[in-house]
C-alpha cells in the first residue's frame, strides 16, 4: 500500500508538473498575445487621443485668435479717424499756408504736443507736400521729427493720392514699432500737407501673454512684427523674394533691423491642423525644440495676419496620460482574465489548492482594484484641475473685453462741450451787452463787459484743464475756498439759463459759513451743473422755483439744490450719477453733468447724493469738508 501510495504520489506530481508545464506554456502564449494587443490598441488609442487633444487646442486657439484680433482691430479704430479731424484744426491749417513762419511752427507744435497727450498717441507730426517735417509733437525731445522727410512712407504718398493712408513699420527716428495713419490737410482741392497720427503697439502685445500659447502678427512677406515672444520679432516665416525685399527697402519698414529667418518645418494634420515645429535652439534666449498648432486670422484693414501658436505640449502629455491609463486599464483587465484562467486550471487540476488559490486570486483582484481606483482618482483630480484652467482663461478673456469696451470711454471732446457750454452762454450775453454799451458811447461800462468776458473766457480754460477728472484724480493740491463766493460765481454763469427758462432761484446761506477744502474753479463747476440741472427740470413746469441752501453742519458744510421738477424716479436713482446716463430728451444733454459732478466732489473727499426735497422736485445734496481759514485755493 505504501509502494502504491508512493507511485499514486508520483504520478499524481507527475501529472501536476505536466498541466503546470501545461499551464506555463499556454499562459506565454496569451502573454505575448496580450502585449500584441496592447501594443496595438495603446497605438489606436494614442493616436485616437492625440487627435481629440489637438482639436480642444485647435478650439483654444480659435477662441484665444477671436478675442486677440477683436483687441487689435478695436486699438487700431480707436485712432483711424483721428488724423482727418486733426487735419482740419485752426493752427495746422495756419502752418498749412504758411510753413515757414516761425509763430505758426510754435504754435502747431504746441498743439500737437497737448493733443497727443489727450489721445494717448506715441507721436503726431505734420508733413509738408514735399515729405518734410514741418511741426512734431515731440519737437522738445532729442528724437525730434521736425526736419525729417518721410515723403518714403506709404502713409504720405497714400494721403496725398487717396485722401488716407495707413502703415505699420519700425520708426527710423525713434526706432519704436507703431502703426501709423495719414490724412491730407486742403485748402479746397489743393493738399498742402499730411497730418500723421502713430500709436505704440508695443503695449497690444502685453495682453498676449499665455502659459501655453504665444501670438504673432506677420506682414503679406511672413516678417514677424508683433509678437508675444521677443526673440521672434522681425523673424521671417518663410523666404523673402526679390520683389519683397525691394519693397522693404523702398519703405524702410524696418529701418535698419536685420531681419533673420526662424526655423520650422510645417505640416498639416489629417484634421486639416497646421503644426510648426520650430527649433528654439537656434533663437537669441531660448533653447530646445517647440512644436505649435496655428489658428490663424486676417486683418485686412492693416494688411496683417494675426496667428495663435498653441503649444501641443500640454495636449500630447494629455494624450499620453489617457493611452497610459486606457493601456493600464487593458493590462488590468487581460490580468484578471489570466488569473481567472489559471485559477479554473488549477481547479481541474489541483482541487486541494482550491481555498489557496481563491484567497491569492481575490487578493490580486483587490489590489488591482485598488490601483485602478487610485488611477481614477488621479485622472479624476486631473480633469478638475484643467476644468479649473478653463474656467480662469474664460474669466480672463471676459476682463479682457471688458478692458477694450472701457477704452471708449476716453471721448474727452465730448464732455469739453458739455462742461463749456454755460460759460460760453454768459460770455455770449457779456458780449452782446457790450456791444450795446459801445454804440451808445459808453466806455467804462464798454469796459467792464469786456473785462467780464475775459473773465469767463479764462474761467472757460481752467474748466478745459480740469476735464481730466472725469477720467482720473488730478494732481492739484487743494486748499480753503470761500463758498459764498463760489456760489455767486455758479449764479453768475447759470443765470443765462435761468432767466431762459423764467426760473426763480433763491438763495440762502448761512451767516458765518466756514471756508471748505475743494478747488475754486470745480466748485464752481458743480454748482453751475446742479443749478442747469435745476433749470431744465423745471422748465416745462407751471411753477418753476430752485432753492440752493449752504449751512454748517458738524465738521463740513452742507450744499443743497432743490427744484420743482417732476424728481426722479426710484428706479433709476442708483443710475443717476452713471456716465452717458440721462432722463432728458435725444439732443438735450449727454448724461455727462452729474457723473463729472460725482468725480469732482469725490475729488474733494466729499459727497453727493440725491436726497428727498422741500419742493416737490429733485434735491442733490452735497457735503465738503471744513477748511481751516488760511490762503484761499487757486486753480
Amino acid at each position: 500500500m505504501a509502494g502504491r501510495g508512493d507511485t499514486y504520489l508520483c504520478m499524481v506530481q507527475g501529472i501536476a508538473q505536466a498541466a503546470q508545464m501545461r499551464r506555463h506554456s499556454g499562459f506565454l502564449v496569451w502573454l505575448v498575445l496580450g502585449l500584441i494587443v496592447l501594443w496595438g490598441g495603446g497605438a489606436l488609442v494614442h493616436a485616437q487621443a492625440t487627435r481629440v487633444f489637438l482639436n480642444e487646442a485647435a478650439g483654444r486657439a480659435e477662441g484665444t485668435l477671436q478675442l486677440a484680433t477683436t483687441a487689435l482691430d478695436g486699438y487700431l479704430e480707436r485712432f483711424e479717424r483721428l488724423p482727418p479731424l486733426l487735419a482740419r484744426q485752426q493752427p495746422i491749417l495756419d502752418l498749412a499756408e504758411a510753413p515757414d513762419d516761425p509763430a505758426r511752427v510754435d504754435a502747431a507744435n504746441r498743439f500737437l504736443r497737448d493733443v497727443t497727450g489727450v489721445l494717448g498717441a506715441s507721436d503726431i507730426y505734420f508733413m509738408d507736400t514735399t515729405g518734410l517735417t514741418r511741426a512734431a509733437s515731440n519737437f522738445d525731445l532729442p528724437r525730434s521729427f521736425v526736419g525729417g522727410n518721410f515723403a518714403f512712407r506709404p502713409y504720405f504718398s497714400d494721403a496725398v493720392a487717396s485722401g488716407a493712408g495707413s502703415f505699420y513699420a519700425l520708426g527710423t527716428t525713434s526706432r519704436k514699432r507703431g502703426y501709423y495713419f495719414g490724412a491730407p490737410v486742403r485748402n479746397g482741392d489743393t493738399v498742402l500737407g499730411v497730418v500723421a497720427l502713430k500709436i505704440d503697439v508695443e503695449s497690444v502685445e502685453a495682453a498676449w501673454s499665455g502659459a501655453d500659447y504665444h501670438v504673432i502678427v506677420t506682414d503679406p512677406k511672413g516678417v514677424v512684427f508683433l509678437s508675444s515672444n521677443p526673440a521672434w520679432r522681425f523673424g521671417m516665416t518663410r523666404p523673402l523674394t526679390s520683389e519683397g525685399q525691394d519693397l522693404l527697402e523702398t519703405t524702410r519698414r524696418y529701418a535698419d533691423s536685420p531681419l533673420f529667418d526662424i526655423p520650422l518645418r510645417a505640416q498639416t494634420t489629417a484634421q486639416g491642423h497646421v503644426l510648426w515645429e520650430i527649433s528654439l535652439s537656434t533663437l537669441p534666449g531660448a533653447q530646445g525644440q517647440g512644436e505649435y498648432l496655428l489658428a490663424s486670422a486676417a486683418m485686412p484693414e492693416a494688411d496683417w495676419t494675426l496667428t495663435v501658436m498653441q503649444n501641443t505640449a500640454p495636449a500630447r502629455a494629455q494624450a499620453l496620460t489617457f493611452t497610459a491609463g486606457a493601456v493600464l486599464a487593458l493590462a488590468l483587465i487581460g490580468m484578471m482574465v489570466a488569473v481567472v484562467r489559471q485559477r479554473r486550471a488549477r481547479l481541474r487540476d489541483l482541487l486541494v489548492m482550491q481555498a489557496a488559490a481563491k484567497v491569492q486570486l481575490e487578493a490580486r483582484v483587490a489590489e488591482r482594484t485598488r490601483e485602478l481606483a487610485d488611477v481614477n482618482e488621479a485622472l479624476g483630480a486631473e480633469v478638475a484641475e484643467r476644468r479649473l484652467v478653463e474656467v480662469n482663461l474664460r474669466r480672463a478673456q471676459d476682463d479682457l473685453v471688458q478692458a477694450a469696451k472701457l477704452a471708449a470711454l476716453g471721448q474727452m471732446s465730448a464732455a469739453l462741450g458739455h462742461e463749456v457750454n454755460q460759460p460760453l452762454g454768459a460770455l455770449r450775453n457779456y458780449a452782446e451787452n457790450a456791444v450795446a454799451l459801445l454804440t451808445r458811447d459808453r466806455k467804462a461800462e464798454t469796459q467792464t463787459a469786456l473785462e467780464r468776458i475775459l473773465d469767463m473766457a479764462d474761467r472757460i480754460s481752467a474748466i478745459a484743464r480740469r476735464l481730466h477728472t472725469f477720467g482720473r484724480r488730478p494732481g492739484q493740491q487743494l486748499g480753503a475756498v470761500d463758498v459764498t463766493e463760489a456760489i455767486e460765481a455758479a449764479q453768475e454763469i447759470a443765470g443765462p439759463r435761468l432767466r431762459q427758462v423764467g426760473a426763480t432761484l433763491s438763495v440762502d446761506i448761512a451767516p458765518g459759513l466756514s471756508l471748505v477744502r475743494a478747488g475754486p474753479v470745480r466748485l464752481q463747476q458743480v454748482l453751475v451743473n446742479l443749478l442747469t440741472n435745476a433749470a431744465d427740470a423745471v422748465a416745462d413746469r407751471a411753477e418753476r422755483r430752485i432753492l440752493l441752501t449752504a449751512r454748517d453742519e458738524a465738521e463740513t458744510v452742507v450744499l443743497r439744490v432743490e427744484d420743482s421738477g417732476t424728481g426722479v424716479p426710484p428706479d433709476i436713482a442708483l443710475r443717476i450719477f452713471d456716465p452717458f446716463f440721462s432722463t432728458k430728451g435725444v439732443g438735450n444733454g449727454l448724461g455727462l453733468g452729474l457723473s463729472i459732478t460725482y468725480n469732482i466732489i469725490k475729488d474733494f473727499d466729499g459727497a453727493i447724493a440725491l436726497v428727498p426735497g422741500t419742493l416737490g422736485g429733485a434735491a442733490f445734496e452735497v457735503r465738503l469738508m471744513s477748511a481751516p481759514k488760511q490762503d484761499l485755493a487757486a486753480e
